[in-house]
């Protein structure tokens, strides 16, 4: 029997807010990623999660590693 794969889990934190980059402050997500989510496979949304990831080292919210 094949195993099907747990879709990949949203980082959306519940603090939605766009800021001037048109990033989500909460969850580090474009509003292009953020529409999209659903309609990504889990390979795209892990590639959103390392961005999102970047995004907030960038910002300083979260230590690199």
């Amino acid at each position: 029997m094949t195993e099907v794969e747990k879709p990949v889990r949203s980082p959306c934190i519940s603090v939605c807010a766009l800021d001037e980059q048109d990033i989500c402050t909460g969850c580090q997500r474009t509003a292009a990623e953020i529409t999209r989510w659903g309609r990504m496979s889990n390979d795209e949304r892990r590639a959103v999660l390392k961005l999102t990831h970047e995004r907030a080292v960038a910002q300083g919210l979260m230590l690199p590693g």
